[in-house]
């Protein structure tokens, strides 16, 4: 997209003349002639605004995520081509959410961003998840306005952030203003926002409604962060019914696709990771009167024959490969193998569960620990930890959340875990600051037994504070039972809060506690008539999950069978007892 002109005004406005850059290319802009009822012809001009919202750092196409920003690229290309008077925005959540982000704290993606050519953002909680100063730089480095009209620095009482900005596109003024939801408080760590003061969005937007009405501009749109979810106290539907005269409402945040006609004002949103890209039409008569607006989706499927932009993957490739020397980057060290393989995280107590967990219970100070097993994607060998392979075992990005729970939240969520067992499950729950035993011969439901928190009993009425990952928070992995509860707070992605969390250690030598044990009943047999077991003698590189895998058994059964204290503990050269082949 070709570059506007951005004035700053006093109180933060911006003021640029979008007509005008456009006349020097070979674009013409959309401007047609209707006929009225009575027959008289009239000129019409028509601007559309692109939109996305929650991309949440998913720059590349992928099977979970969405088309890529660079098919998004070409799909903004071909709109330009059919109408020159684009505005290509998005409603937050933007700096943060995978590696590609946060390695360089967000700079990464004001390049990509910058190479699509956005023309304004708001600001949504997670861009604060760097703390507000490293915000505050990364609008410099952005070619356009992050702005919210509700963020207040305590100490001055002066807005964070640039409020609107004004875009004259082809002779007709839009008025554009930003608001952060002020749940921001709760949904990124405390510290990031800390002497911010997140005010009323309905007041901020009524304000900002009486400012551009005296600059007058002939249509409002306010860029929200605030969402459709009934169980937030903020969201865009209160904006639209408190604050009369807003045409547009760009959302984000609830994650959701909107097209909702409320109190006058079209609420859009376009869902997340680049799953569509968003398109609403704006139409206006001869004296820049809007007369009809449409939105519509145009989805990652849609976009399945689009070829991606060779300009902004070109700047999506230069970035991953200058990447590879900070992934190179050592944390720290493990004295033991750290217990990754597919086949124990989905079925057992691991140590690097345990670490992970570990790392979640230290990060949220919660009462409880869970993470699943399907989350858990390779193992550390012994040696030098870096970050590629911290980023290797948890390559999804997701945030830890904290949720307040009752025990019998907790048993059902242990339940949906283990239901499979002793087959394995993804859903497997990797846990800390709490022990279970399951019980096998049980029915599915009934199986996980002896559970203690933090050495007691668990209170099935008692309300605990449970740090989970935002997959199974949301109900993912078929943790229904948590989908309805109200997220506590959040707090940075799995992998930098494991990440940080060896960099405190230096070495870390997590060992498998039991605190997750199982018991079966068998049917003993009477008579032995062949030997059962031999005698496997370990060599250099071998760990006892590897061995497992080659006597088709598990590495909890070989620690059981020998007796092992530390099963993360074998030397070259030491007998294990196996099962016979």
């Amino acid at each position: 997209m070709k570059r506007l002109f951005i004035i700053a005004l006093s109180c933060f406005l911006v003021f640029t003349s979008f007509s005008s850059v456009f006349a020097e290319g070979d674009n013409s802009t959309d401007t047609g002639v209707e006929v009225n009822q009575g027959g008289e012809e009239q000129a019409v001009k028509k601007i559309t605004i692109l939109h996305t919202n929650d991309t949440h750092a998913r720059i590349n196409e992928g099977k979970y995520d969405g088309m890529g920003l660079a098919k998004l690229s070409t799909l903004v290309k071909q709109h330009e081509a059919d109408n020159a008077n684009v505005l290509l925005l998005d409603a937050g959540d933007t700096f943060h959410g995978t590696t590609f982000a946060t390695l360089e704290q967000g700079k990464s993606i004001a390049e990509v961003f910058n190479a699509v050519g956005y023309d304004g953002m708001a600001a949504g909680n997670h861009d604060f998840n760097y703390g507000y100063e490293r915000l505050l730089e990364l609008k410099e480095m952005v070619t356009f306005p992050v702005l919210s009209a509700n963020v207040i620095v305590e100490e001055t009482g002066e807005l964070l952030l640039p409020p609107y900005m004004i875009q004259e596109v082809d002779g007709v003024k839009l008025g554009i203003f930003g608001l952060s939801t002020p749940e921001t408080h709760f949904k990124t760590h405390p510290k990031n926002v800390e002497g911010l003061e997140f005010t009323d969005p309905v007041q901020a937007a009524q304000e900002m409604v009486a400012e551009l009405q005296s600059q007058e501009v002939d249509v409002i749109i306010a860029l929200t962060h605030l969402g459709t979810d009934a169980s937030s106290t903020d969201t865009s539907i209160k904006v639209a019914e408190g604050a009369p005269g807003i045409d547009l409402i760009v959302d984000g945040h609830s994650h959701t696709e909107d097209n909702i006609g409320e109190s006058g004002t079209l609420i859009v949103s376009s869902g997340e990771y680049t799953k569509n890209l968003g398109v609403v039409e704006l139409t206006f008569d001869e004296n820049n009167e809007l007369v009809s607006k449409e939105g519509s989706l145009i989805t990652k499927e849609d976009a399945t024959e689009v070829e991606p932009d060779a300009e902004v993957q070109a700047v999506i490739d230069v970035i991953t490969a200058s990447q590879e020397t900070i992934l190179a980057e050592v944390v720290g060290s493990t004295s033991v193998v750290l217990d990754g393989e597919r086949e124990q995280v989905r079925a057992g107590e691991t140590n690097l569960g345990n670490l992970i967990t570990d790392a979640m219970l230290n990060e949220t100070g919660a009462d409880v620990a869970l993470t699943n097993g399907g989350g858990i994607r390779a193992s550390i060998d012994v040696g030098e930890i870096t970050k590629g392979e911290v980023i290797t075992v948890l390559p999804f990005g997701n945030y830890i959340v904290t949720k307040e729970v009752s025990g019998a939240v907790i048993k059902a969520a242990l339940e949906n875990g283990i239901d499979s067992y002793p087959d394995a499950k993804g859903a497997f729950p990797h846990v800390a600051g709490i022990d279970y035993t399951i019980d096998a011969s049980k029915p599915a439901g009934e199986r996980a037994v002896s559970i203690q928190i933090n050495g007691e009993p668990i209170d099935l009425e008692k309300t605990y504070v449970l740090a989970t990952n935002d997959f199974l928070a949301a109900g993912g992995d078929e943790y229904t039972m948590f989908a309805d509860i109200a997220i506590k707070n959040e707090y940075p992605a799995l992998d930098e809060v494991l990440i940080q969390y060896i960099q405190e250690k230096g070495t870390v030598s997590p060992v498998v506690e039991n605190r997750i044990t199982a018991i079966n009943e068998e049917t003993e047999t009477e008579e032995v008539t062949e030997p059962t077991t031999g005698i496997y003698i370990v060599v250099p590189g071998d760990y006892l999950s590897k061995i497992a895998v080659k006597y088709n058994t598990t590495w909890q059964e070989l620690q059981k069978l020998n007796q092992l204290d530390n099963p993360n503990l074998i030397f070259p050269d030491q007998e294990i007892i196996v099962p016979a082949e």
